[in-house]
């Protein structure tokens, strides 16, 4: 493994320091930057001494820094068993040179753009000391310089107005330990109005600024003097609790319930908070709807997608109604087989009505009907979209169908400069049927975006598997579809796909009915091409062995018996991201097994390195990749700290800013694998794991697995597992509003 040098091993001096040099002490100009951490501050640079022009390092924590300003620190001298003498700082505090010289190097450092060294020299030699109150106060002054005309005047002033913001911008927030990755972008939103925007309602970070949570903005608050019983307080850590609900996956929380726990958690009065909600309802930032509190993106999304539903199931197809007996005939005889009656069943009705939903297991043959309806309706003439919520959903479905399938967020197209889907009520899409892949990945936002999207003559036809994990984001969409029952429904339970020998196919469904999983041994099975099982289970309770176990089958005995490579082919799968046998733990430890070496760089406390395999954690609108998209690195570059990454097709840039939009996935949860299939899976599930030990997880784990799955872990696990089919309700709306809405339809 590679070594940073920048992990000093300091050993303190026996006496001293080198000669003519304060004990305690340095000041001087700062000449170059070693390192720099920019999620800690924590820099080594080179200072040339004030008082002899001695060159020494200096090692320490400093918001903000930049070559050619005066650094003051305070700390000891150490003695570096490999750089010798550097000072080890306890303080570092950096002003604007005032030297002639001192200035010269700051501006030629590169941080104001327009200037460079020859700029820098032709400035100072014209203004001298003067210098930067001509840039701050007049620098109109600065076209009397030779080569700088008014074009680069408004670069260079733009920049340096940039700049001083972004210094002290960072100064002020890592005050409050906020990293400079974080100041940024906090810059970046507010400008220079940044810290009086922060002042005045620090709490409005967690909504404006990916990565800032509530306890964060509330210890920020608390350093800049808001009363810990203050009403905006009180709004913000409303807000917080229903959040955090959402992130549960529910659509509101009942009102004794908020005040409550938004009780425990701040410690203030219920007067106080009653009267805070009074605030936001009338505000209309949270809506009550017989005492459910709901944030109001979220009512408002519930409301459209029970109204869009009842309006497009009223409305009229405009093309002429398809024979559904002559049809289905046709479409066997293109695929070269014969449908079985509840196949049948759902053809005829996604056929014949304008909204149609087909829900079953794996192997059921969801694909093969996908792939017929597509057959017909193209054979009408019809303009068909297919589209599933994530890329690899999506992909999947493009080479089952072999028609384009498109993500959701791409068929609507959004607009990152304004924020919104370029397809909505306003501009709907053009097309005669849509079918969903997925669906039971599918939140009540993205749902609202669709469904408002989508012409009144369209057919809709939704597709996916009931029996998964709901949504990451709030609501139960397709479950509160189906368990209304307004609209048509076919649940296709005989298994096709592999027939009986499938393991995976047979498991899955076992499982799904509650039933004891059949465990070949993958140490019993004969070794024999022709006798490998797809479905293997290995007891183990001890977590240690189980790490060892993972690391023996990643790295030996699935690619030598099956072929497979680690690092392209074969997922982790756990329940969790904390604890030994967590997402977190896993990563690093799969890492140093899978991908030791290579070039890299260290950011927010991880390695990446190049042939990492990363996930993305947050939809990024600007370069086109989105939550839960998985890439491989293939390039890292060590001088300016990016990283590429190649996502399926897509090539993509990460600056130093956005690495904490990347987290390593060797292993992943289980809920960050919905919607992907993996030619092999290994899953990992002990008493570790007890909180989320249901039948769902163990369901969806076990059918991301496309050619192989093997099973981990404790055998008492896994049967917790399959009897806890008690899955926590989610509370939303939904049902009852299609009830409403789709009154009489059916």
């Amino acid at each position: 493994m590679k070594k940073s040098p920048f992990k000093y091993h300091h050993k303190k001096l026996p006496k001293p320091k080198p000669d003519n040099i304060d004990n305690d002490a340095v000041t001087g100009i700062v000449d170059n930057i070693i390192y720099r951490s920019d999620e800690t501050g924590y820099t080594v640079c080179s200072v040339k001494l004030s008082e002899n022009q001695n060159t020494v390092t200096v090692v320490g924590n400093c918001p903000a820094m930049w070559i050619g300003e005066t650094l003051t620190a305070n700390g000891e001298w150490i003695r570096h068993k490999q750089h010798g003498f550097q000072f080890n700082a306890s303080s570092i505090k950096c002003v604007a040179p005032t030297s002639a010289k001192g200035i010269e190097r700051y501006l030629a450092s590169g941080m104001i753009e327009g200037i460079g060294k020859v700029n820098a020299e032709r400035i100072v030699e014209k203004f001298g000391v003067d210098t930067m109150r001509i840039i701050e106060k007049d620098s109109k002054r600065l076209k009397e310089v030779e080569g700088i005309g008014t074009k680069r005047w408004k670069m260079i002033k733009e920049s340096w107005d940039e700049q001083r913001g972004m210094r002290d911008i960072m100064i002020f927030l890592q005050g409050h330990g906020i990293g400079s990755a974080q100041s940024a972008r906090i810059f970046k939103h507010y400008g220079n109005d940044a810290i009086a925007r922060i002042r005045n309602n620090p709490y409005q970070l967690c909504t404006d600024i990916w990565g800032i949570g509530f306890k964060t903005a509330d210890e920020i608050a608390m350093s800049v003097g808001i009363p810990r019983e203050s009403e905006l307080r009180a709004r913000a850590g409303l807000i917080h609790v229903l959040n955090t609900f959402t992130d549960e996956g529910h659509c509101f929380c009942l009102k004794p319930e908020l005040l409550l726990n938004t009780e425990i958690i701040l410690s203030i009065s219920v007067e106080i908070l009653a009267d805070a909600l009074n605030y936001e309802l009338r505000k209309g930032s949270l809506v009550s709807d017989n005492d459910r509190i709901f944030l109001a993106a979220i009512h408002e999304a519930e409301v459209n997608v029970a109204d869009r539903f009842a309006r497009l199931q009223r409305s009229s197809v405009l093309h002429d109604p398809i024979d559904s007996e002559k049809a289905i005939p046709w479409a066997a005889k293109k695929a070269g087989f014969d449908f079985a009656p509840m196949q049948k069943n759902a053809l005829k009705s996604a056929i014949s009505e304008k909204i149609s939903i087909i829900t079953g297991g794996p192997g059921v043959g969801k694909t093969t009907i996908i792939r017929a309806l597509v057959d017909v309706f193209e054979a009408r003439k019809l303009n068909v979209h297919l589209a599933a919520p994530t890329g690899r959903a999506a992909k999947k479905m493009t080479e089952a169908t072999e028609h384009e399938a498109l993500t959701i967020h791409r068929l609507l197209k959004f607009l990152p400069a304004i924020g919104r889907f370029e397809h909505n009520a306003s501009n709907p899409l053009d097309g005669d049927v849509f079918i969903l892949d997925e669906v039971s990945m599918i939140d009540v936002m993205l749902m609202n975006s669709f469904l408002s999207a989508l012409p009144n003559k369209a057919i809709l036809i939704l597709v996916g598997d009931i029996d998964q994990l709901p949504s990451v984001g709030p609501g139960n969409v397709l479950s509160d579809i189906i368990h209304s029952k307004t609209l048509p429904c076919t649940r296709l339970d005989t298994i096709y796909r592999q027939g009986d020998r499938s393991g995976i196919v047979t498991n899955a469904h076992r499982i799904n009915q509650g039933e004891a999983i059949i465990e070949p041994s993958i140490d019993a099975t004969p070794l024999s091409p022709d006798n490998l099982s797809d479905f293997y289970f290995i007891a183990q309770d001890n977590p240690d062995l189980i790490m060892q176990t993972v690391a023996e089958l990643l790295t030996n005995r699935i690619p030598s018996r099956f072929g497979f490579n680690p690092l392209a082919d074969i997922q982790v799968l756990t329940p969790m991201r904390k604890s030994q046998l967590g997402t977190e733990n896993l990563n690093a430890f799969l890492q140093e097994k899978l991908n030791p070496k290579g070039i890299e760089i260290e950011r927010f406390g991880k390695k990446y390195r190049t042939g990492d395999r990363v996930m993305q954690i947050r939809n990024n609108y600007d370069k086109d990749i989105f939550n839960g998209d998985i890439g491989i690195i293939i390039g890292v570059n060590t001088d300016d700290t990016t990283l590429t990454v190649q996502f399926d097709t897509k090539t993509v840039l990460f600056e130093p800013s956005e690495l904490d939009e990347l987290i390593h996935a060797f292993a992943c949860t289980i809920h960050k694998s919905q919607g992907s299939e993996y030619p092999a899976v290994v899953i990992l599930l002990t008493t570790q794991h007890f909180k989320l030990l249901q039948r769902n997880l163990l369901y969806t784990a076990i059918t991301r697995g496309r050619k192989l799955v093997c099973l981990v872990g404790s055998r008492k696990a896994v049967n917790i597992a399959i009897k806890n089919n008690k899955t926590k309700l989610r509370q939303t709306a939904l049902m009852e509003r299609l009830r409403t809405a789709l009154a009489g339809n059916r």
